[in-house]
């Protein structure tokens, strides 16, 4: 239901009742003071919010000590809890920040660009969740504490933690020593804004969704953004909203069904489909024959069978796979192809391999579809192979046996030590991945939208696969032919 579809009375009365139920921040702290023995100092923040202390226990030295409460609000942020302990036994101090709201329902990342000294002073939000990255330095700061600070607070407090333990390390470690101090070094060359070393880029993931940098208006969209994301397991177990076991149990039943899914896909029932007998009086189950029809060899021109079936791949579109088998000269050769129009988009396919389990899965690839393996630097090119139906073992276990068989073999005895290593490499990390020892992502383009990943999830959308339509440009529909097709 759309939230404009909701009764205006409904609304009202689910207002109500939330209202008699729920007190709002205001009502709870007056209530904490009447009980606890809140009380205020007289001070304000520039909003006009009141600064309260309560007695607390020092954590340090166990006597009673004073905490400092302000509940504030940040602009173009949310309210926030800024607490302060000091101790007037031992003079223990410490200060940090407690979100006022809930976890957020998506996780979040800022990122700023540090082009001048001005921007070290922006103000920050760390919650206890968060990490803090600095690119340029090749420094990350864990989560630990809350804090509210700014750019320049968090990197002279890192500085102050290392320079606290240099002492020491000059006498028991010499060469530790020399390393943070080149460290310390860059990092106060970076906060006095040193010719050389703009920009730094300065970024803050929190998968609670708590934290914040501070946004100027008007300024150039480049400096600042800020993105959200949907957690993972791991950050959810970590902040405390499931637990390891949950997902441990969520993990199995996937891998079950993944596993229940890849075993009736299409591509291994085929041969089953192929030795099982039809009724040829039965026009339903045409569909289900393999037709056979005389053709000529390409290879030694010789009458030879091409056997051919239509196929229905759930969630796609019907792909005819024919088969043409020589006996006189042995000639072998398969192709794809797929029915229906053409469609109006290409598109893009994207699947994260991440379990062994995956190889199993059906996979069409078109004779005008592109294939790209980053991980494993494998580039096919449209055309290369042809149209191949079966599954992401199978293809690449065909490429292996294709350039090992007919590219390494035939040429190897004449390659350099270099070139031979490379691509000695190559195949250990291609038979890697056919062993499912390591993960790797699949990307394929294709201008008629041909060409198909089994999505084991379905009907439901598969998280580790992304499907985008891109407009054709004018080149792809050149080389298909369809710059001359006339509809008129």
């Amino acid at each position: 239901m759309k939230r404009s579809d909701i009764d205006p009375r409904e609304k009202d009365k689910r207002t109500k009742i939330m209202g008699d139920n729920f007190q709002n921040v205001g009502e709870q702290v007056d209530e904490f003071q009447q009980n606890e023995g809140l009380m205020q100092t007289g001070a304000e923040d520039a909003q006009g919010h009141p600064v309260q202390e309560i007695e607390s226990m020092c954590m340090n030295c166990h006597e009673n000590g004073t905490t400092r409460m302000l509940l504030t609000k940040i602009p173009y942020f949310r309210e926030i809890i800024v607490m302060s302990f000091e101790c007037p036994h031992c003079g223990f101090k410490n200060s940090e920040i407690q979100p006022a709201a809930q976890i957020a329902e998506k996780g979040s990342r800022y990122l700023l660009k540090i082009e001048n000294k001005e921007d070290f002073s922006r103000q920050v939000v760390k919650s206890e969740t968060a990490t803090c990255k600095f690119a340029e330095l090749d420094i990350e700061i864990p989560p630990k504490r809350g804090q509210l600070t700014n750019v320049e607070g968090l990197l002279t407090e890192m500085i102050d933690d290392l320079e606290s333990d240099q002492p020491a390390r000059k006498e028991a470690q010499p060469e530790v020593y020399e390393k943070i101090a080149e460290i310390i070094a860059k990092v106060r060359a970076y906060i006095n804004g040193e010719p050389g070393t703009l920009p730094l880029t300065f970024t803050v993931d929190d998968p609670s969704g708590n934290s914040w940098i501070e946004y100027v208006p008007d300024e150039p969209s480049h400096k600042w953004s800020m993105y959200e994301y949907n957690r993972t397991a791991e950050q959810n177990v970590f902040l405390g909203l499931i637990s390891a076991d949950e997902v441990a149990q969520h993990r199995l039943k996937e891998a079950s069904a993944k596993k229940e899914a890849t075993k009736s896909n299409v591509s291994s029932n085929l041969k089953e489909d192929e030795t099982r007998p039809g009724d040829a009086s039965d026009i339903e189950n045409l569909a289900n024959e393999v037709q056979t029809f005389h053709a000529t060899c390409s290879s030694c021109f010789k009458p030879c069978e091409t056997h051919m079936k239509t196929v229905n791949i759930p969630h796609f579109k019907d792909v005819i796979i024919m088969s043409t088998v020589c006996d006189n000269c042995g000639f072998r050769s398969n192709e794809v192809k797929t029915g229906g129009e053409i469609p109006s988009h290409g598109r893009k396919v994207t699947l994260k391999v991440t379990d062994p389990e995956d190889l199993a899965r059906d996979i069409l690839k078109s004779e005008t579809c592109g294939l790209v393996i980053p991980e494993l630097n494998l580039d096919l090119t449209p055309g290369t192979l042809g149209g191949r139906f079966t599954t992401i073992e199978g293809l690449l276990t065909q490429v292996y046996e294709e350039l090992h068989g007919r590219v390494f073999t035939q040429t190897s005895d004449s390659m350099d030590d270099a070139t031979k290593t490379r691509w000695t490499t190559f195949f250990a990390r291609l038979q890697d991945a056919i062993d499912g020892k390591i993960g790797f992502t699949i990307v394929m383009v294709d201008p008629l939208a041909a060409s198909y990943i089994q999505n084991v999830y379905a009907p439901d959308n598969d998280p580790n696969m992304t499907i985008e339509e891109f407009e054709r440009t004018h080149e792809q529909n050149e080389d298909l032919g369809l710059n001359d097709i006339k509809t008129d």
